[in-house]
């Protein structure tokens, strides 16, 4: 981001009649609603309440002439009312406005009460404070490269404030319009910097809406244990026959607190339970039932029915037994691909009881579905951190061992939904081993004891002997898995977070869980919980000693202008980057040591969820800038060991999911596309403000790799040059480029990798490569051979 230049506040005391107010401006505003007359709901029109610190009440109340917006604290806030606008790159603006306050102290740093634009740092008017009339405060600014900014009606400031103050009749005009400086890229190839960690590439995976079932997991019966009543609300299952025929049995349940009993009468018909399925074409299904009662119960039907005639594509259970006896179902392939009443039917007379259902497609490998399974392989992840996320700040491990049909089934402790434990640690290390990629356990220390982490610690990779290990050796796991990558909890800073503690007392507590699974298995590396400030530098001053990494996690919104969106990736990144470079620098206790970030949550979050809980659509502009975020991790090499991109299949993810498909996000398309092309030796780069580059070379150095993002809309033909370095006159490029909008959807892959093959630089004498070619809204990819 460039710095504004020229800041130039002015205030000016404008009391009831001492001055008039200045003559309209000569060109138009561009804060929408900037009187805050159009009140929908609660809020103005476009305007929203954003909150930092401390506590503040926002209201719409009386304005200088009508409506305007008002903040109020008694105990202190940090808070505001904030609008984005786009603007025009490099151009000048001034903003002006109007404040009241009655009895404002600013507190511990605060500014007071003020307006200020919050992405262009550092643009503030002068802060009113005490209790003063309507003034008139104003600030000329420069927004260097940035295509929006939003701006703020403050209360606060860095700092929290008390009493009350009043805004109103909001002004952003253009002063001066800007000059785009002409675009270049620089590359020297002699100044290397540290190798870029191949974790970058990593994923995340957490037990939360369809990121596991429902997209990773091939199990297509929803509830398959039953932990809701069969026919209530909360229940995918409905009932067969009259009410009365099915109810919930507590007697020696197969999984959880009960099962399902149909009672068969003399004369009643067909009775069971029947859930509507998604089912693919042309492809069997496999799975089983858990069944118990009487003999007369026979015939039971399991299978697939249809406008309402008998059960067909079934498995006939003719044998009913008195105990709970796991009967396979095999079904035919249905005709056409669509919704099918998948039921389970007696006809006879007598009692009988279902304690767990299975059903998946016969492709399915270990369970997992055979297509996600495809594109997590195009992903080509190292790395992969798991199970979450909040949601592991009230998991117990346990809960997922052993028999899959007889672990319970859980409400989901921090995110909506049913987990019913089918994948736990077993599930987990299988699908690391089918993808060939390293595991990263995060353990729970929220609602998780230290006795409890050791147990699973053990059980991943104790000795068959051990008391634990031998719990892994029954369920057919004899060897150790050898996990080395432990996260310390998640995100204990928060007060969403299940068993959050104040710093002071998490610090005692990381610290125990440290040295008990050391005491353990002295080979794990442990990653520490961190969050950029004042925790972070805690845990770095605190329990240096107690760290191999510390985390720290990041998302973005979405922003109105095209280069602030993708723009605002690499500059949060940076800027965790050059706080963690502060702190080695500032804290005696890293003296001698490399504790690196493990960037393990980072994504865009925002839009409608499309695909299930948090399951958000991206789009190119969200692919540019996960691009920009890769090119970051290799500016900061030294200092990112791994990167987790959150998460992986449709939460947030990289890849989504219909029951009947899967396919690669416009995100997920630059993953692969790194991950498989970019070097691993980063080297210097600079370009223009208005472009994101970076290089580097491959390990043997006999290549250079070029990744460019052009989040302009306009065509661009970029001169290069590149220093200590003879490049070869053939290129190799890839290019991922569209309408910033576009999306890819099921039967519909707009975005692709569009491999352009081998080119021809145009190349001065001295081998340098002269310019190249980038598309509207762009990642391109160049891959040079370096002439030795």
């Amino acid at each position: 981001m460039v710095a504004p230049v020229g800041l130039v506040p002015l205030l000016v005391m404008a009391g009831a009649g001492a001055v008039q107010d200045p003559p309209p401006p000569a060109v138009p505003n561009l804060i929408p609603n900037a009187a805050f007359e159009d009140v929908q709901g609660e809020a103005p029109r476009a305007w929203r309440r954003s909150r930092w610190n401390g506590r503040g009440s926002l209201s719409v109340g009386e304005g200088r002439s009508g409506r305007g917006v008002r903040i109020e604290s008694a105990e202190g806030a940090d808070v505001g009312w904030s609008c984005t606008v786009p603007v025009e790159i490099g151009a000048r603006y001034r903003l002006s406005g109007y404040i009241r306050t009655r009895d404002v102290v600013a507190r511990s740093g605060a500014k007071g009460a003020l307006f200020n634009v919050h992405n262009v740092q550092p643009v503030q008017t002068p802060a009113v404070v005490g209790s003063r009339d309507w003034t008139r405060v104003e600030v000329e600014f420069d927004v260097g490269f940035e295509d929006s900014v939003t701006i703020n009606c403050l209360f606060g400031g860095w700092g929290l404030a008390t009493g009350s103050a009043d805004y109103d009749d909001l002004e952003l005009v253009l002063v001066k319009k800007g000059e785009m400086p002409a675009p270049r890229i620089e590359v020297d190839a002699s100044d290397v910097r540290a190798p870029l960690s191949k974790y970058v590439y990593g994923q995340f995976i957490e037990h939360l809406g369809r990121c596991i079932y429902g997209g990773i997991w091939a199990e297509v019966v929803e509830d398959r244990k039953f932990f809701a009543p069969v026919g209530s609300e909360e229940s995918p299952w409905q009932v067969v026959g009259t009410a009365t025929t099915v109810t919930m049995s507590t007697d020696e349940a197969l999984a959880g607190a009960h099962a399902v009993q149909v009672a068969l009468g003399e004369g009643a018909g067909r009775a069971g339970i029947r859930q509507t399925l998604p089912l693919r074409a042309d492809v069997a299904y496999v799975g089983h039932v858990w069944l118990r009662g009487d003999a007369s119960a026979a015939p039971i039907a399991v299978g697939i029915a249809g406008d309402g005639k008998p059960v067909g594509h079934t498995t006939v259970v003719t044998d009913v037994r008195p105990t709970w006896t796991r009967v396979p179902i095999s079904l035919d392939p249905a005709p056409r691909a669509g919704d099918g009443a998948f039921e389970i039917v007696g006809s006879g007379r007598g009692t009988f009881c279902i304690g767990a259902v299975s059903l998946m497609p016969a492709d399915h490998v270990q369970g997992f579905r055979t297509d996600t399974l495809a594109l997590l392989r195009e992903l080509d992840a190292p790395v992969y951190r798991w199970p979450g996320g909040n949601f592991v700040s009230g998991y117990d491990w346990r809960d997922g061992i052993g028999e899959r049909d007889r672990r319970p089934p859980r409400k989901n402790p921090a995110w909506q939904g049913i987990e019913s434990n089918d994948v736990g640690v077993d599930e987990f290390m299988s699908l690391c081993s089918l993808l060939g990629t390293d595991p990263y356990i995060a353990v729970n220390t929220g609602l998780g004891g230290v006795d409890n982490a050791i147990a699973e610690l053990q059980y991943v990779n104790g000795k068959a002997d051990s008391a634990w290990g031998s719990r892994r050796a029954r369920n057919g796991h004899a060897e150790p898995y050898g996990v080395k990558f432990w996260g310390i909890g998640n995100e204990m800073y928060g007060d969403w977070q299940l068993g959050h503690v104040p710093l002071a007392d998490y610090v005692q507590r990381h610290k125990a869980f440290v040295e008990a699974m050391r005491h353990e298995d002295p080979s794990i590396q442990v990653i520490g919980v961190g969050a950029v400030g004042t925790w972070s530098e805690t845990m770095l001053r605190e329990c240096a000693d107690h760290l191999d990494f510390l985390s720290e996690h990041v998302y973005w919104q979405e922003r109105p202008g095209l280069v602030a969106h993708v723009k605002q990736a690499p500059d949060s990144l940076r800027r965790i980057a050059e706080a963690h470079a502060r702190y080695r620098k500032a804290l005696p206790s890293l003296a001698g040591k490399d504790i690196r970030i493990v960037q393990d949550e980072w994504n865009y979050w925002y839009g409608p969820h499309v695909f299930g809980e948090l399951g958000t659509r991206y789009f190119v502009k969200d692919a540019l800038g996960v691009a920009a975020a890769l090119h970051e991790f290799a500016r900061h090499s030294a200092l990112f060991f791994m990167a987790n991109y959150a998460q992986t299949v449709n939460v947030i993810g990289a890849i989504k999911t219909t029951p009947q498909s899967a396919w690669l996000e416009t995100t997920g398309l630059v993953l692969k596309l790194y991950r498989k092309e970019f070097g691993t030796l980063p080297v210097a780069t600079t370009c223009s403000p208005s472009l994101d580059a970076m290089a580097a070379l491959s390990a043997d150095r006999r290549s250079l790799t070029l990744g460019v993002v052009n989040p302009t809309a306009q065509e661009l033909d970029v001169p290069l040059t590149v220093r200590g370095a003879r490049l070869r006159l053939d290129y190799e490029s890839w290019r991922i480029a569209g309408d910033p909008a576009a999306y890819n959807d099921a039967g519909a892959e707009r975005v692709k990798i569009e491999n352009r093959g081998v080119l021809t630089a145009d190349l001065p004498a001295d081998t340098t490569p002269g310019r190249v070619r980038l598309a509207p809204t762009s990642v391109t990819l160049f891959r040079f051979t370096v002439v030795k």
